[in-house]
């Protein structure tokens, strides 16, 4: 069975939590208990700190003065004061305690008894003692049911330095295992647990619907898009930067989507007006001439002719049609070498002068070469499509430049690119219009352009050849002042 994504994200939750509280409540037991039993350790070695500096002041050659415990230690506490030989100088734990009214527990009562010197002096704490440094230690006795004792024993200085005795205390210390809590307070840790769990448990689910809301609001969406339904969008501005992000992609994807479903549209349409219109001509020059007219010499030839000129525009539409297709696709197969593009240039130029010259219009070459260049012009690239590029830019600069004027092909360097522009004195091109001179079949004057037989596909040919060539085009213009098309390459040493 497949669980959503706010059930997994919840369970996971509520996983991570308990792992997180098995791991942290053993070590937090254990750290507590760590806490007691270091400050058990600190006060009983205070304690025999204090007994070992009350004693060391009647330290004398033939013993001491009788040192009464209640004043000094609480009950439940076994004293002993030994010589650094392990001998018991004085046991305080006596008669005088018992009529004192003190009660002690049996195992402190009966401990002096237990233990010989030779495995007194072998404990560390008295080691350590014996060496003049106080010191704690704890250890479990078997005559008092395996229970843990608490041990501080402290060095009784003499007047040179010397030690001359030794404090030892011992108290046994309670049960800090979980099993020694009382019944209530098991319960009560039982009922913590659980209502943690139930918190963690809402908090997750809480999270889990944060984040799952957005998703299944997303995958609607998708499924619509999936249908066909290209105007979906999804809530941007959330808590969670994520699925903001992600449906801030989501609805740029839409978006670009909508674009390119639009422009399909509008290129289907485009190309189909273009190709109706030549088509048209043919069939109706067919018919007339099927009518009678192909047997009319005179008027058999400008039928002719006007079915070529229209069969001639068709196969250019199909061909940059295609041109087109290939470089979307990436398969345009560039032969590149490097050549002079300003000898490209003016070859290009002495191509349409003819063409020019029916306008009246003057193409000129001009190279601006830094002084200190030690290169020409040379690019690497396909000599062909970079022919097809010049030939396009004059073509436009030749049909909207006004009779008499020029058109200035420029070369120039400018770093590790070769750039050529193509200047013209025309009408130019309104601010509007500019961020979308490049498209296809986007005509700036479409009525103007059929007249002249443009389709609006030379300038998307210019800007698809340069990019596949690793370089860019530019244009500027301002509206009655002309245009300047540039197209930039890299440069070839």
């Amino acid at each position: 069975m497949k669980l959503t994504l706010g059930a997994r994200l919840a369970l996971s939750y509520l996983v991570v939590i308990l792992v997180g509280m098995g791991i942290v409540a053993p070590l937090a037991w254990l750290a507590m208990e760590r806490l007691y039993l270091n400050t058990q350790s600190a006060s009983l070695l205070a304690q025999a700190q204090l007994v070992a500096s009350a004693l060391g002041t009647q330290v004398t050659t033939g013993g001491i003065v009788p040192y009464s415990q209640s004043s000094n230690v609480a009950p439940g506490i076994h004293t002993r004061v030994i010589d650094p030989q392990g001998g018991a100088v004085i046991d305080l734990l006596g008669p005088a305690q018992s009529q004192a009214g003190l009660s002690l527990p049996e195992l402190a009562q009966n401990a002096a008894g237990l233990v010989t010197p030779v495995e007194l002096l072998s404990r560390p704490e008295i080691a350590r003692a014996r060496q003049g440094q106080a010191a704690t230690a704890i250890r479990s006795l078997e005559a008092a049911g395996g229970k843990r004792v608490l041990y501080a024993a402290a060095p009784v200085l003499a007047g040179d330095g010397r030690v001359a005795q030794i404090v030892y205390l011992a108290t046994p210390l309670p049960d800090t295992q979980l099993g020694a809590l009382p019944a209530t307070l098991g319960w009560q840790f039982v009922g913590v647990l659980l209502g943690a769990v139930l918190l963690a448990g809402a908090a997750g689910l809480i999270l889990a619907r944060r984040i799952a809301r957005p998703l299944a609001k997303m995958a609607e969406a998708a499924h619509a898009v999936a249908e066909g339904d290209l105007t979906q969008s999804v809530p941007e501005g959330g808590s969670i930067r994520e699925l903001d992000v992600l449906g801030q992609a989501f609805n740029r994807m839409t978006a670009s989507l909508h674009q390119s479903d639009q422009a399909k549209t509008a290129f289907i349409s485009d190309v189909t007006h273009e190709l109706r219109t030549p088509l048209t001509v043919i069939k109706g020059t067919i018919e007339t001439l099927e009518d009678g007219a192909v047997d009319d010499l005179e008027a058999r030839g400008p039928f002719l002719a006007a079915m070529y000129r229209e069969t001639d525009r068709l196969i250019r539409l199909v061909n940059d049609l295609l041109l087109l297709t290939r470089a979307d696709a990436g398969a345009l197969n560039l032969q590149l070498h490097p050549f002079d593009l300003a000898e490209l240039a003016r070859q290009r130029c002495a191509h349409l002068e003819q063409r020019a010259a029916q306008r009246q219009v003057t193409l000129r070459v001009l190279e601006q070469l830094p002084p200190d260049a030690a290169r020409p012009f040379n690019v690497r690239a396909d000599a062909d499509r970079i022919a097809q590029v010049l030939d396009n830019l004059l073509d436009n600069a030749i049909r909207y430049a006004p009779p008499g004027s020029d058109v200035t092909v420029t070369l120039t360097q400018a770093g590790q690119e070769t750039a050529c522009r193509v200047d013209d004195c025309g009408p130019g091109i309104p601010a509007k219009h500019l961020p979308f001179i490049f498209e296809r079949f986007y005509r700036v004057d479409s009525g103007r352009d059929r007249g002249q037989g443009g389709a609006g596909l030379g300038l998307a040919i210019v800007h698809s050849l340069v990019l596949a060539h690793g370089g860019r085009v530019t244009v500027e213009s301002v509206e009655g002042q002309g245009a300047s098309f540039t197209i930039w390459l890299p440069a070839h040493d």
